[in-house]
Parts: C-alpha cells; sequence; structure tokens
C-alpha cells in the first residue's frame, strides 16, 4: 500500500459530493482505478475524447509511486545502457513537450556529472548491456560518459529546448563548484526538466478532466474491493459504506499494485515486480550554495545513479533501489539515509550533514514489471498493457492492467491506453493531448520578467504580491480563478503560515477533495516536504477544515492525531510546536 495510505477511522465525514455522483450513476463506458500520474492522465484523455469515464483512487490523488518521485522529468540517460533506445526518445520528446504545455510546474534542470578518470569503463559498458548485469564495479569515466551524452544530444535533436551538453576540466570544475573534490578531472553538463509540485500537476490534469467533459467523475478515498453479478464492488473509505460500479472496460493503473487489485477483480496475474526508492529533503545552507544551482548527477562506490538536487532552500537526496514485499509500508530506513550521506560526501567530502538537517524522507514502490533475478537497476522503465476478457454479470468486460510507466511519460502513455480503450468501446480517437497545455500551464508567463508582471498586474485590495507569487506557484494561471474565489467571501491568513488561508483552503475542499487533513500538508501544498509542520499549524487547519468537511470535535482530534503519525511513520517527522 502507499506509504502514507489514510483510513477513515475515527471521521464522521459526511457524504461527499464526488462519491455520490458514483452512487447516483452507478455505470460508465470505463472505470478507471488508480489516481496516480498514469490513471489521472488517462482519464484526461477519455475525456477530451468524450467518453463517459469514472475514476477512483484508495487513498488520495498521487498518493503512491507518483508522489514519490525524484521530481525529475528526464529523458533517462543511463537508459541508453539499458539498450532502451525507444524509451529515451519518447522521453526526450515528451520532456521538451512538458516544458511547453506544463511550464507552471516543469522546469529546466541543469545537470552536471563529477567525472574521476578518463577512459574507465569502456570495456565493462558493452558487458552490461548485453547482460543487463553490474558485474564487477567498474566507475564510468570521461569517454564512456561523453559517448553517452552525445547519443543523448542526438535523441534531444528534434525539438529540442534545452542546449546540448559540455565539459569542462579539473580547474573549472572546482572554481564553479569549490566543494567538489580535488581529485575531480571533468565535470560534464547537460539539462533535463523538474517538477517541483508533482502531486500539483496531477490534480491539474485531473481538473482538465472535469473541464472537458462534465459528466465524468472521479473520487480519491475509493477502494475496488471485489466483484460481483452487479459490476465491480467500491467502498468508500471515509464512511465505509458499499456500492456497486459497472463499465465496459476497467482500466487496471494501480501501479505495483496491480497484481493485488486483478486478484480483488477475480483474476490471477503475476505482472509486477516493483522496488522501493527513497529520498530525504534537507535544510543545508552550505550544501545548497555548494550544488551553485545545478542538479548533481553521479554514479555512486557501487555503481547505483543518484542525485544531489537543490529545490528553492531546500535539498534532495536520493534515491534507492531495492526489492520489497508491497504488503510492506515503504519507508526510508536508517541504513538508506546512511547511504545518502556517504554519496554526499563522495562528492562533497568537506561537508558534514546529520539527521538534524533532515526535515522530511519520503519513499515509494516503483511499478516496474517483474524482472526475476534482473537486477533492479537494469529493470525496464519501459511499460506495456495487458489486456484481458471476461464476464461479468452476463456482461462482457476488457479489463487493460497498465505495467510499468514513469512520470516523464505520462501523456504519451496515456494516449497508449486511451486508445487501447477507444478500441474496446469501438470509438474513435477525436483529439491528441499532444501540444494541449494542462490547466494552469495556459499563457503561463515565460520568464521572470513576465512573471513578475503577471503578478503586479493581478494584485488587488486584501492580496500583496508575495500572496499572489504563492498562488502563481501553486495554481499557475488558474491562480486567477483562486484569487476570484477568495475575494467572493470573508478571508484571512492563517496564524501558522502565511501560504495559506481560511478561504483559500474552502476552495481546496470545493474544487480538490479534501478527505484528511494531511491531504493539505502533502499533496495540496508543499509545507511537509519543506518542514514546516507544526503543532500550531495542526490545530489551525483542523478548526478550519472541521465545519467545511462535517468533522466534530473527536473527528478534529484523530485528524491532527493521524497527520502526525504519518509524518512520523512515513516521513521521519517529528510534529513540533512553534515556541519549541
Amino acid at each position: 500500500m502507499p506509504a502514507d495510505r489514510t483510513t477513515g477511522e475515527g471521521t464522521t465525514t459526511s457524504t461527499r459530493t464526488a462519491v455520490q455522483e458514483l452512487r447516483d450513476k452507478p455505470r460508465a463506458s470505463v472505470l478507471i482505478i488508480g489516481g496516480g500520474i498514469n490513471g489521472v492522465g488517462t482519464f484526461r484523455d477519455l475525456a477530451l475524447q468524450g467518453v463517459d469515464v469514472a475514476l477512483v483512487e484508495r487513498g488520495d490523488y498521487c498518493q503512491g509511486a507518483s508522489g514519490a518521485s525524484s521530481h525529475m522529468i528526464h529523458g533517462g540517460i543511463r537508459y541508453l545502457e539499458n539498450g532502451e533506445f525507444r524509451l529515451v526518445r519518447e522521453s526526450v520528446i515528451e520532456r521538451n513537450a512538458l516544458m511547453k504545455i506544463a511550464p507552471h510546474y516543469v522546469k529546466p534542470l541543469q545537470t552536471t556529472i563529477p567525472i574521476y578518470t578518463t577512459f574507465s569503463g569502456i570495456l565493462s559498458a558493452p558487458m552490461r548491456f548485453l547482460t543487463h548485469r553490474q558485474g564487477k564495479q567498474v566507475e564510468r569515466g570521461a569517454v564512456l560518459i561523453k559517448a553517452g551524452l552525445t547519443m543523448y544530444d542526438f535523441f534531444s535533436r528534434d525539438g529540442g529546448n534545452v542546449p546540448r551538453h559540455s565539459f569542462v576540466g579539473r580547474k573549472k570544475a572546482l572554481a564553479a563548484m569549490p566543494h567538489l573534490r580535488k581529485d575531480v578531472k571533468y565535470a560534464a553538463t547537460y539539462f533535463d526538466a523538474s517538477v517541483h509540485n508533482p502531486e500539483r500537476l496531477t490534480l491539474d490534469v485531473l481538473r482538465d478532466g472535469h473541464v472537458a467533459n462534465p459528466d465524468v467523475r472521479a473520487a480519491n478515498y475509493v477502494s475496488a474491493i471485489g466483484n460481483s453479478d452487479d459490476g465491480v464492488v467500491l467502498r468508500d473509505e471515509l464512511s465505509g459504506e458499499t456500492f456497486t460500479f459497472q463499465a465496459d472496460v476497467v482500466v487496471n493503473a494501480t501501479g505495483a499494485w496491480t497484481d493485488g487489485t486483478n486478484a480483488v477483480l477475480g483474476s490471477e496475474t503475476r505482472f509486477m515486480g516493483g522496488t522501493k526508492g527513497s529520498h530525504i529533503v534537507l535544510d543545508h545552507r552550505e550544501l545548497l550554495e555548494a550544488c551553485n544551482g545545478t542538479e548533481i548527477f553521479f554514479e555512486h562506490v557501487d555503481g547505483r545513479i543518484v542525485l544531489i538536487y537543490p529545490m528553492g532552500d531546500r535539498v534532495l537526496v536520493g534515491t534507492t533501489d531495492i526489492d520489497v514485499d508491497i504488503n510492506e509500508q515503504a519507508v526510508c530506513t536508517d541504513e538508506e539515509i546512511e547511504y545518502f550521506f556517504e554519496l554526499i560526501g563522495h562528492v562533497f567530502p568537506d561537508i558534514k550533514v546529520s539527521q538534524d538537517d533532515i526535515v522530511y524522507s519520503f519513499s515509494g514502490v516503483r511499478p516496474l514489471p517483474r524482472h526475476d533475478d534482473t537486477q533492479p537497476g537494469f529493470v525496464s522503465r519501459d511499460y506495456r498493457i495487458e489486456k484481458r476478457e471476461e464476464t461479468v454479470g452476463g456482461r462482457p468486460v476488457t479489463t487493460l492492467s497498465l505495467v510499468g510507466g514513469k512520470w516523464t511519460t505520462f501523456r504519451a502513455l496515456s494516449e497508449h491506453l486511451a486508445d487501447d480503450t477507444l478500441a474496446a468501446l469501438g470509438v474513435p480517437r477525436r483529439t491528441s493531448t499532444a501540444g494541449v497545455a494542462i490547466g494552469g500551464g495556459k499563457d503561463f508567463p515565460k520568464d521572470a520578467a513576465a512573471e513578475r508582471a503577471w503578478i503586479e498586474q493581478a494584485v488587488r485590495p486584501g492580496f500583496d504580491e508575495a500572496r499572489v507569487a504563492v498562488l502563481l506557484t501553486r495554481y499557475g494561471t488558474r491562480a486567477k480563478d483562486v484569487l476570484e474565489y477568495l475575494a467572493e467571501g470573508p478571508d484571512r491568513l492563517l496564524n501558522s503560515t502565511k501560504e495559506l488561508s481560511t478561504r483559500e483552503l474552502a476552495y481546496m475542499v470545493e474544487h480538490e477533495q479534501i478527505g484528511h487533513l494531511i491531504d493539505v500538508l502533502i499533496r495540496r501544498t508543499s509545507l511537509a516536504f519543506r518542514g514546516l509542520v507544526t503543532e500550531e499549524l495542526l490545530a489551525e487547519l483542523a478548526e478550519t477544515l472541521a465545519p467545511l468537511l462535517g468533522w466534530s470535535a473527536a473527528d478534529s482530534a484523530a485528524e491532527i492525531e493521524l497527520a502526525e503519525k504519518v509524518l512520523a511513520d512515513a516521513h521521519r517527522v517529528q510534529v513540533k510546536s512553534l515556541t519549541a
């Protein structure tokens, strides 16, 4: 299950509109199970085709692997070594496209590879390519990395909107990054892209689906728990109530839990073999400055490709690739944290980090295909779609199971999955999502000067530039709609944070399906990610959300307790008081 999956225990939330819409019309042409980016992307695509589609997610949207990513939108340079040229080409095309259609969340990312040898790895690379085995660990040298980056540039050339790679020697490398190991020989720099708000991008894609077709339905905290003659049995995880739902096509987009979902639906499959990836977030000024505004992407001593990634005023460090039991909660362990400290020391030996610098950690299970004895790092990141024809209650039902998939290619993957769905329905595609702006990415300012102008133009009584800037970052150009909503009623900034107001929380409840208090902290804002959750904030959020969600005093207390538990158990965060 997702690392921070929550339940409705202790809450008495009144019937939710999104769930009631499913109950009132318990049939659709398509039912998508899974509210990660691939399920939501397919929902949007089908909505644009005019298809009657419904989606359910057992937790919150983007709560599983989609929300536990390295926050990168990348072409996958390391996939070249696996021979996955199709995936690299598709990834580069989609990366370039996302910077254009979702510029509010997807930004260019300068990436630097520190290199310590010249010829190392040339003889072992062909063996890794042919056997997908690491073998004896040999560090990749400048010649091998140069060849890979040249090939990467080749894949990027069509429609490319990022510069080609560059190489500098030791002197220039240390001038730009004085904290690098002094035995560095070269530094290679290339560009990929980042997504600082993957959860909000997922919500934006979901909102696009509703805008495209008002008849579609989607609800979080709704599980598929079985099959009957009347259809798929669904359960509202907040109220515990169950109901059935019928569809001609069922799309299983539950990631690493695809086999479990198929079992619930009555079919045993062995498609999946996910691996765990963990990250830590550091509040460490010296490390942030050492990165000099660029992601450090390199090969650690064990051959694992890892990263040190400045994000605003925080530094993200990751990631691991470990086979796991998906029935156990995925959490970042002490051993993984020690591994991250080691890799930081490998690149920046004079910078010391400790547990006290960690403000957040997260872990997720990648939706990789079953890989038996193939080493995790060599398991394909490509995807496939498994189709089954079944009879449920005397009616033919097509089930499509998504196996694999990665953030960068979600739009192309969703189009592929939607095409297979349309074929099963016998419905022609009427439009493509290629080049279509995502939500608040439409007319988003093209540079810093344009952003300042946008903010200045949007300022109005009660909303200064700082507040508008927060909303533009959070919603993109949809911030205009949010500002109008905020201006229509009484509003005030919370005392515990200047990044949220009482009426914005009402907006989130009305338009973004808040189920639990923790949803606000992790997936509607970045407050938890940046280590800004306090006891005062939890209390103020509970007080504001209670009348909006029908919580009693006992419910509010349970929500605070649940939030503290999720932060502690899944993210290693101990909530403290502002005055502590």
